[in-house]
Protein backbone atom coordinates (compact mmCIF):
# COMPACT_ATOMS: atom_id res chain seq x y z
CA UNK A 1 0.00 0.00 0.00
CA UNK A 2 2.86 2.36 0.78
CA UNK A 3 4.29 1.73 -2.70
CA UNK A 4 0.89 2.38 -4.28
CA UNK A 5 0.56 5.64 -2.34
CA UNK A 6 4.02 6.74 -3.44
CA UNK A 7 3.25 5.99 -7.11
CA UNK A 8 -0.09 7.84 -6.90
CA UNK A 9 1.57 10.86 -5.33
CA UNK A 10 4.30 10.77 -7.96
CA UNK A 11 1.78 10.77 -10.80
CA UNK A 12 -0.17 13.57 -9.11
CA UNK A 13 2.97 15.74 -9.08
CA UNK A 14 3.60 14.94 -12.75
CA UNK A 15 0.01 15.89 -13.59
CA UNK A 16 0.42 19.22 -11.79
CA UNK A 17 3.66 19.90 -13.68
CA UNK A 18 1.99 19.12 -17.02
CA UNK A 19 -0.94 21.40 -16.12
CA UNK A 20 1.43 24.22 -15.12
CA UNK A 21 3.40 23.81 -18.33
CA UNK A 22 0.19 23.98 -20.34
CA UNK A 23 -0.72 27.27 -18.66
CA UNK A 24 2.81 28.58 -19.21
CA UNK A 25 2.73 27.64 -22.89
CA UNK A 26 -0.64 29.35 -23.30
CA UNK A 27 0.71 32.54 -21.78
CA UNK A 28 3.73 32.36 -24.08
CA UNK A 29 1.37 32.04 -27.07
CA UNK A 30 -0.17 35.39 -26.09
CA UNK A 31 3.25 37.00 -26.16
CA UNK A 32 3.77 40.64 -25.40
CA UNK A 33 4.07 42.70 -28.59
CA UNK A 34 7.30 44.69 -28.95
CA UNK A 35 6.59 48.12 -30.43
CA UNK A 36 8.47 51.21 -31.53
CA UNK A 37 6.23 54.23 -31.01
CA UNK A 38 6.90 57.02 -33.51
CA UNK A 39 5.16 60.23 -32.50
CA UNK A 40 4.74 63.99 -32.92
CA UNK A 41 3.52 64.81 -29.38
CA UNK A 42 0.65 66.15 -29.61
CA UNK A 43 -2.40 65.80 -27.35
CA UNK A 44 -3.84 62.64 -28.86
CA UNK A 45 -0.25 61.37 -29.15
CA UNK A 46 0.02 61.87 -25.38
CA UNK A 47 -3.11 59.79 -24.81
CA UNK A 48 -1.80 57.13 -27.19
CA UNK A 49 1.60 56.99 -25.47
CA UNK A 50 0.11 56.64 -22.00
CA UNK A 51 -2.24 53.93 -23.25
CA UNK A 52 0.77 52.04 -24.61
CA UNK A 53 2.79 52.44 -21.41
CA UNK A 54 -0.17 51.27 -19.30
CA UNK A 55 -0.96 48.17 -21.37
CA UNK A 56 0.73 44.89 -20.40
CA UNK A 57 0.19 43.55 -23.92
CA UNK A 58 2.77 46.02 -25.25
CA UNK A 59 6.50 46.31 -24.67
CA UNK A 60 7.54 49.80 -25.78
CA UNK A 61 11.13 49.31 -26.94
CA UNK A 62 11.71 52.90 -28.10
CA UNK A 63 10.01 56.22 -28.74
CA UNK A 64 11.11 58.16 -31.81
CA UNK A 65 10.01 61.74 -32.36
CA UNK A 66 8.98 63.32 -35.65
CA UNK A 67 7.90 66.93 -36.29
CA UNK A 68 4.22 67.44 -37.03
CA UNK A 69 1.85 68.70 -34.38
CA UNK A 70 4.81 70.65 -32.97
CA UNK A 71 8.42 71.24 -33.96
CA UNK A 72 11.04 68.54 -33.57
CA UNK A 73 12.52 70.29 -30.52
CA UNK A 74 9.19 70.72 -28.74
CA UNK A 75 8.14 67.18 -29.58
CA UNK A 76 11.30 65.68 -28.08
CA UNK A 77 10.86 67.74 -24.91
CA UNK A 78 7.22 66.66 -24.65
CA UNK A 79 8.11 62.98 -25.10
CA UNK A 80 10.82 63.14 -22.45
CA UNK A 81 8.53 64.83 -19.93
CA UNK A 82 5.79 62.25 -20.49
CA UNK A 83 8.15 59.30 -20.17
CA UNK A 84 9.48 60.85 -16.97
CA UNK A 85 5.95 61.32 -15.63
CA UNK A 86 5.34 57.63 -16.22
CA UNK A 87 8.65 56.69 -14.52
CA UNK A 88 9.89 54.97 -17.68
CA UNK A 89 13.35 56.43 -18.20
CA UNK A 90 14.38 52.89 -19.23
CA UNK A 91 12.78 53.49 -22.65
CA UNK A 92 15.08 55.22 -25.16
CA UNK A 93 13.58 58.45 -26.53
CA UNK A 94 15.28 59.68 -29.70
CA UNK A 95 14.81 62.68 -31.93
CA UNK A 96 14.49 62.04 -35.63
CA UNK A 97 13.82 64.10 -38.75
CA UNK A 98 13.73 67.88 -38.41
CA UNK A 99 11.34 68.50 -41.30
CA UNK A 100 9.36 66.64 -43.98
CA UNK A 101 11.21 65.17 -46.95
CA UNK A 102 10.29 67.77 -49.58
CA UNK A 103 8.07 70.48 -48.10
CA UNK A 104 7.81 72.99 -45.29
CA UNK A 105 6.61 71.76 -41.91
CA UNK A 106 3.04 72.59 -40.89
CA UNK A 107 2.52 72.57 -37.09
CA UNK A 108 -0.82 72.39 -35.29
CA UNK A 109 -0.60 74.32 -32.01
CA UNK A 110 -4.07 75.64 -32.88
CA UNK A 111 -5.47 72.18 -32.10
CA UNK A 112 -2.98 71.02 -29.44
CA UNK A 113 -2.10 74.09 -27.38
CA UNK A 114 1.03 76.23 -27.51
CA UNK A 115 3.25 73.47 -26.17
CA UNK A 116 1.39 70.66 -27.91
CA UNK A 117 0.19 69.19 -24.61
CA UNK A 118 -2.99 71.21 -24.01
CA UNK A 119 -0.90 73.97 -22.38
CA UNK A 120 -0.23 71.65 -19.42
CA UNK A 121 3.26 72.21 -18.02
CA UNK A 122 4.62 68.85 -16.93
CA UNK A 123 7.58 68.72 -14.53
CA UNK A 124 11.03 68.79 -16.10
CA UNK A 125 12.11 65.38 -17.28
CA UNK A 126 14.36 63.14 -15.23
CA UNK A 127 15.06 61.22 -18.46
CA UNK A 128 17.71 62.08 -21.03
CA UNK A 129 17.32 61.93 -24.79
CA UNK A 130 18.98 59.00 -26.53
CA UNK A 131 21.81 60.37 -28.72
CA UNK A 132 20.97 58.09 -31.65
CA UNK A 133 19.11 59.42 -34.70
CA UNK A 134 15.52 58.12 -34.60
CA UNK A 135 15.58 56.25 -37.96
CA UNK A 136 18.95 54.71 -37.03
CA UNK A 137 17.52 53.53 -33.72
CA UNK A 138 14.59 51.93 -35.56
CA UNK A 139 17.02 50.11 -37.88
CA UNK A 140 19.18 48.94 -34.97
CA UNK A 141 16.27 47.59 -32.91
CA UNK A 142 14.68 45.81 -35.86
CA UNK A 143 17.92 43.98 -36.63
CA UNK A 144 18.31 43.12 -32.94
CA UNK A 145 14.82 41.56 -32.83
CA UNK A 146 14.00 40.36 -36.34
CA UNK A 147 10.32 39.56 -37.00
CA UNK A 148 9.36 40.79 -33.53
CA UNK A 149 9.00 44.57 -33.81
CA UNK A 150 5.74 46.33 -34.67
CA UNK A 151 6.05 49.96 -35.74
CA UNK A 152 3.28 52.20 -34.43
CA UNK A 153 3.69 55.60 -36.12
CA UNK A 154 1.04 58.15 -35.11
CA UNK A 155 2.51 61.24 -36.79
CA UNK A 156 3.89 62.09 -40.23
CA UNK A 157 5.80 59.13 -41.63
CA UNK A 158 9.13 60.88 -42.20
CA UNK A 159 11.16 58.81 -39.70
CA UNK A 160 9.79 55.52 -41.01
CA UNK A 161 10.48 56.47 -44.63
CA UNK A 162 14.04 57.55 -43.77
CA UNK A 163 14.67 54.22 -42.04
CA UNK A 164 13.40 52.29 -45.07
CA UNK A 165 15.38 54.38 -47.53
CA UNK A 166 18.58 53.97 -45.52
CA UNK A 167 18.18 50.23 -44.92
CA UNK A 168 15.52 48.47 -47.04
CA UNK A 169 16.53 45.15 -45.46
CA UNK A 170 14.41 46.02 -42.40
CA UNK A 171 11.17 45.66 -44.41
CA UNK A 172 10.93 41.84 -44.28
CA UNK A 173 12.14 41.91 -40.66
CA UNK A 174 9.24 44.06 -39.40
CA UNK A 175 6.36 42.11 -37.90
CA UNK A 176 3.77 44.77 -38.75
CA UNK A 177 3.19 48.50 -39.21
CA UNK A 178 0.08 49.94 -37.53
CA UNK A 179 -0.20 53.59 -38.44
CA UNK A 180 -2.60 56.40 -37.67
CA UNK A 181 -3.07 58.34 -40.86
CA UNK A 182 -5.04 58.72 -44.03
CA UNK A 183 -8.71 58.41 -44.82
CA UNK A 184 -10.88 56.89 -47.52
CA UNK A 185 -13.76 59.32 -46.92
CA UNK A 186 -12.24 62.80 -47.11
CA UNK A 187 -9.75 64.75 -45.03
CA UNK A 188 -9.45 67.12 -42.11
CA UNK A 189 -6.81 69.58 -43.36
CA UNK A 190 -8.80 70.00 -46.54
CA UNK A 191 -11.41 68.13 -48.53
CA UNK A 192 -9.10 65.23 -49.36
CA UNK A 193 -6.14 64.82 -47.01
CA UNK A 194 -5.64 63.75 -43.39
CA UNK A 195 -3.06 65.75 -41.42
CA UNK A 196 -0.35 63.12 -40.84
CA UNK A 197 -0.23 62.13 -44.50
CA UNK A 198 -0.60 65.72 -45.70
CA UNK A 199 2.44 66.73 -43.63
CA UNK A 200 4.71 64.41 -45.64
CA UNK A 201 2.99 62.72 -48.59
CA UNK A 202 6.24 61.47 -50.16
CA UNK A 203 7.23 59.74 -46.94
CA UNK A 204 3.77 58.20 -46.68
CA UNK A 205 3.97 56.82 -50.23
CA UNK A 206 7.31 55.19 -49.39
CA UNK A 207 5.80 53.56 -46.30
CA UNK A 208 2.65 52.33 -48.05
CA UNK A 209 4.61 50.85 -50.95
CA UNK A 210 7.40 49.26 -48.86
CA UNK A 211 5.89 45.77 -48.94
CA UNK A 212 5.42 44.99 -45.25
CA UNK A 213 2.20 44.03 -43.39
CA UNK A 214 0.47 47.36 -42.78
CA UNK A 215 -2.75 48.40 -41.07
CA UNK A 216 -4.10 51.89 -41.68
CA UNK A 217 -6.12 53.32 -38.79
CA UNK A 218 -7.44 56.39 -40.53
CA UNK A 219 -9.39 59.54 -39.89
CA UNK A 220 -12.74 58.08 -40.84
CA UNK A 221 -12.59 55.16 -38.40
CA UNK A 222 -11.09 57.38 -35.69
CA UNK A 223 -14.03 59.76 -36.06
CA UNK A 224 -16.25 56.98 -34.70
CA UNK A 225 -14.40 56.87 -31.36
CA UNK A 226 -15.54 60.03 -29.60
CA UNK A 227 -14.37 60.51 -26.03
CA UNK A 228 -16.94 62.78 -24.40
CA UNK A 229 -18.22 64.01 -21.07
CA UNK A 230 -19.06 60.48 -19.89
CA UNK A 231 -15.48 59.24 -20.21
CA UNK A 232 -14.18 62.56 -18.86
CA UNK A 233 -16.23 61.98 -15.71
CA UNK A 234 -14.81 58.49 -15.36
CA UNK A 235 -11.24 59.81 -15.61
CA UNK A 236 -12.05 62.49 -13.02
CA UNK A 237 -13.09 59.82 -10.51
CA UNK A 238 -9.57 58.41 -10.13
CA UNK A 239 -6.24 60.08 -9.54
CA UNK A 240 -2.53 59.66 -10.11
CA UNK A 241 0.15 61.49 -12.09
CA UNK A 242 -0.72 59.89 -15.45
CA UNK A 243 -4.47 59.80 -14.79
CA UNK A 244 -4.59 63.50 -13.87
CA UNK A 245 -2.44 64.54 -16.84
CA UNK A 246 -4.59 62.63 -19.32
CA UNK A 247 -7.74 64.00 -17.70
CA UNK A 248 -6.38 67.52 -18.33
CA UNK A 249 -5.52 66.70 -21.95
CA UNK A 250 -8.91 65.08 -22.54
CA UNK A 251 -10.76 68.00 -20.96
CA UNK A 252 -8.92 70.43 -23.26
CA UNK A 253 -9.85 68.33 -26.32
CA UNK A 254 -13.48 67.75 -25.32
CA UNK A 255 -14.02 71.46 -24.72
CA UNK A 256 -12.35 72.25 -28.04
CA UNK A 257 -14.60 69.76 -29.84
CA UNK A 258 -17.68 71.30 -28.25
CA UNK A 259 -16.74 74.71 -29.67
CA UNK A 260 -17.08 73.13 -33.11
CA UNK A 261 -20.40 71.49 -32.27
CA UNK A 262 -19.04 67.95 -31.85
CA UNK A 263 -20.05 65.53 -29.13
CA UNK A 264 -16.53 64.55 -28.15
CA UNK A 265 -12.93 64.31 -29.28
CA UNK A 266 -11.90 61.65 -31.84
CA UNK A 267 -9.35 59.21 -30.46
CA UNK A 268 -7.20 59.02 -33.57
CA UNK A 269 -3.75 58.10 -32.22
CA UNK A 270 -4.97 56.10 -29.22
CA UNK A 271 -7.00 53.89 -31.55
CA UNK A 272 -3.84 52.87 -33.44
CA UNK A 273 -2.36 51.75 -30.11
CA UNK A 274 -5.66 50.03 -29.34
CA UNK A 275 -5.34 48.02 -32.55
CA UNK A 276 -1.79 47.03 -31.55
CA UNK A 277 -3.26 45.74 -28.28
CA UNK A 278 -6.29 44.03 -29.87
CA UNK A 279 -6.68 43.87 -33.64
CA UNK A 280 -10.32 42.77 -33.29
CA UNK A 281 -11.28 46.31 -32.28
CA UNK A 282 -11.46 47.26 -35.97
CA UNK A 283 -12.77 45.72 -39.15
CA UNK A 284 -10.03 46.22 -41.73
CA UNK A 285 -10.44 44.77 -45.23
CA UNK A 286 -7.41 44.56 -47.51
CA UNK A 287 -7.06 47.30 -50.14
CA UNK A 288 -4.40 48.79 -52.37
CA UNK A 289 -3.56 52.27 -51.11
CA UNK A 290 -1.57 54.96 -52.91
CA UNK A 291 -0.75 58.46 -51.70
CA UNK A 292 -1.40 61.41 -53.99
CA UNK A 293 1.73 63.57 -54.13
CA UNK A 294 0.98 65.90 -57.08
CA UNK A 295 -2.67 66.95 -57.09
CA UNK A 296 -3.45 70.63 -56.59
CA UNK A 297 -6.50 69.85 -54.44
CA UNK A 298 -5.70 66.27 -53.42
CA UNK A 299 -2.04 66.26 -52.33
CA UNK A 300 -1.77 63.96 -49.32
CA UNK A 301 -4.93 61.99 -50.09
CA UNK A 302 -4.81 58.26 -49.45
CA UNK A 303 -6.44 56.70 -52.52
CA UNK A 304 -7.78 53.26 -51.67
CA UNK A 305 -8.82 50.74 -54.29
CA UNK A 306 -11.70 49.03 -52.51
CA UNK A 307 -12.21 46.45 -55.27
CA UNK A 308 -8.49 45.85 -55.87
CA UNK A 309 -9.18 45.97 -59.61
CA UNK A 310 -8.35 48.36 -62.46
CA UNK A 311 -9.62 48.39 -66.03
CA UNK A 312 -7.06 47.44 -68.68
CA UNK A 313 -7.09 50.04 -71.46
CA UNK A 314 -5.32 49.26 -74.73
CA UNK A 315 -4.61 51.84 -77.45
CA UNK A 316 -6.35 50.98 -80.69
CA UNK A 317 -5.88 53.62 -83.37
CA UNK A 318 -6.97 56.99 -82.03
CA UNK A 319 -8.57 55.75 -78.81
CA UNK A 320 -8.20 53.39 -75.89
CA UNK A 321 -10.45 50.36 -75.62
CA UNK A 322 -11.26 48.57 -72.35
CA UNK A 323 -10.17 44.99 -72.89
CA UNK A 324 -10.55 43.59 -69.40
CA UNK A 325 -9.97 44.02 -65.71
CA UNK A 326 -6.66 43.46 -63.92
CA UNK A 327 -6.23 42.63 -60.26
CA UNK A 328 -4.03 44.84 -58.08
CA UNK A 329 -2.30 43.54 -54.99
CA UNK A 330 -3.56 44.91 -51.65
CA UNK A 331 -0.82 46.58 -49.60
CA UNK A 332 -2.76 47.55 -46.48
CA UNK A 333 -5.55 46.56 -44.19
CA UNK A 334 -7.76 49.63 -43.94
CA UNK A 335 -9.89 50.22 -40.87
CA UNK A 336 -13.52 50.87 -41.81
CA UNK A 337 -15.46 49.97 -38.65
CA UNK A 338 -14.59 50.04 -34.96
CA UNK A 339 -16.04 48.71 -31.71
CA UNK A 340 -15.95 52.19 -30.26
CA UNK A 341 -17.51 51.56 -26.85
CA UNK A 342 -15.20 48.63 -26.16
CA UNK A 343 -12.18 50.69 -27.18
CA UNK A 344 -13.16 53.70 -25.05
CA UNK A 345 -13.73 51.42 -22.06
CA UNK A 346 -10.28 49.89 -22.63
CA UNK A 347 -8.67 53.33 -22.84
CA UNK A 348 -10.27 54.71 -19.68
CA UNK A 349 -9.56 51.58 -17.64
CA UNK A 350 -5.90 51.51 -18.65
CA UNK A 351 -5.37 55.19 -17.85
CA UNK A 352 -7.00 54.56 -14.48
CA UNK A 353 -4.47 51.78 -13.92
CA UNK A 354 -6.99 48.95 -13.99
Amino acid sequence: MELFGYIAAHFAVIALIIFACAIFDASCQAAVRKIIFDTDPGTDDAMALMLALNSPELDVRAITVVPGNVTAEQGLENALRMVSLANRCDIPVAGGARHPLFQKLVTAEFWHGKNGLANIELPRSKCKADPRFGPDLIIELVHASPHEITLVPVGPLTNIALAVEKDPSIVPLIKEVILMGGSIKGGNVNAAAEANIYNDPEAAQIVFQAGWPLTMVGLDVGDKTLLGRKQLGQLASTHGPVNDFIYGVAKFLVELSEKFGDGGTPMYDPLAVGVAIDSTLVTAPAMHVDVETRGEFTRGETVANRRNEVERNVLRGDRYIIEGVDKVQPNAKVGVEVQADRFLQLFVSRIQGK
